[in-house]
């Protein structure tokens, strides 16, 4: 790993430049969330939340749903927020070495981010890049608090979804206003605007958040590997051993509610609660694993890690065109969609590494690049 601030060229940041545990986690991440995107390119909100509104239709597609649930739902978006704002300050950390004004660059670089998630959210209406651009501008704004601080208030934002589902669920029991669309199948309508907008402001309390906490544990030096092993088992073992259980809960109250409207929201509630320990847990692991030596499947996973953006977005399109237009009016299931997702991690793991052989950036990575930087921007490699 190298963290060289001294290189005086103007531009993005070189390939020895890297810190391989931020890609290895990043590449892990992004194939991660794939896993419950997949269900909502198929049926939409309501079964990513609700197993029994979609998508289970055997045994198999149950046991699929809830094992999704326990170690991925959430968890891997957290992941991926925590790396992006440790990416932000990353970013401006090695411009402040090769630009003159490198927060008005960071924010020239999120107004694009923003432009690239209108035009995902044009194709699918999950996108998570118009969050992540308009919360830049928020950590860029407390970028000056001391890292614990940053990591405090990340949590505190993280935190306040709680209360937020508590106001969901009483706005669900005292009403008779449809869940459809949210957690009910169908699609949603204007008398459910106030559910709608409750949860995603719950979704934007958690983004915002870990965003925040991605930024204070990056400077502590916790995703970068410098802190020692020990401290990574002990996270690894306390956050799994807490997160995992509290996922596992969730999945048992909303079944044991027989996911009636009654545990819609607060059934989510221990699941959000052990997303944080959770995902600090699979980042232990992985940062871990990045300390040891060569592997076939960490090149990959590195690769697909450094293409994040195109494959996030490559992802999307390869889902919505299999999933919703030649599998349309075919019965897929929990199952089929989880032989998608294992055929796209096949397909992302090999491209990846193909491509990054003989080029320097990802094409939506070259492409953010160039309009970044208002210039061109060297892809093949020489």
């Amino acid at each position: 790993m190298s963290l060289d601030r001294q290189a005086p060229a103007s531009g993005p940041v070189t390939e020895s430049d890297r810190i391989t545990s931020l890609d290895l986690i990043r590449g892990v991440a992004v194939l991660g969330i794939l896993l419950m995107n997949a269900v909502s390119f198929r049926y939409g909100l309501a079964p990513y939340l609700n197993l029994s509104a979609g998508g289970s239709e055997t045994g198999l597609d149950w046991a699929v749903g809830m094992l999704g649930e326990i170690f991925i739902d959430q968890k891997f978006m957290a992941v991926f927020s925590l790396l992006f704002g440790a990416g932000i300050l990353l970013f401006i950390e090695r411009a402040e070495a090769r630009e003159a004004r490198p927060v008005l660059l960071n924010l020239w670089r999120n107004v694009l981010l923003l432009g690239i998630g209108v035009l995902h959210t044009m194709l699918w209406d999950g996108d998570v890049l118009i969050l992540y651009a308009l919360s830049a501008v928020v950590l860029l704004a407390l970028r000056s608090l001391q890292s614990r601080t940053l990591v405090a208030v990340g949590a505190f934002v993280f935190l306040l979804s709680v209360p937020n589902t508590f106001l969901a669920q009483h706005l669900a029991n005292t009403t008779d206003v449809s869940l459809a669309g949210i957690w009910e199948p169908g699609e949603t309508s204007g008398e459910n605007a106030t559910l709608e907008a409750l949860t995603l402001l719950g979704y934007a309390a958690r983004g915002l958040g870990m965003i925040l906490m991605g930024a204070g544990l990056y400077r502590l030096g916790f995703m970068s590997g410098r802190m020692s092993a020990a401290t990574y088992r002990w996270t690894a073992f306390v956050g799994l051993g807490v997160g995992l259980p509290l996922a596992a809960a969730s999945v048992v109250v909303t079944a044991l509610g027989d996911y009636s409207r009654d545990v819609a929201f607060i059934g989510q509630i221990p699941n959000t609660l052990g997303t944080i320990p959770a995902a600090l847990g699979y980042m232990s692991l992985l940062v871990l694993w990045d300390r040891r030596g060569e592997h076939w499947l960490k090149r990959r996973l590195l690769a697909t890690g450094r293409m994040a953006l195109t494959n996030y977005l490559s992802q999307t399109v390869l889902g919505v065109l299999t999933l919703t237009v030649l599998l349309d009016g075919a019965s897929v299931g929990r199952t089929g969609i989880l032989v998608f997702v294992l055929a796209v991690w096949a397909l992302q793991l090999w491209w990846s590494r193909i491509w990054l052989d003989r080029f320097r950036f990802g094409p939506a990575e070259w492409l953010w690049r160039v309009a970044t930087y208002r210039k061109g921007q060297a892809l093949r490699r020489v």
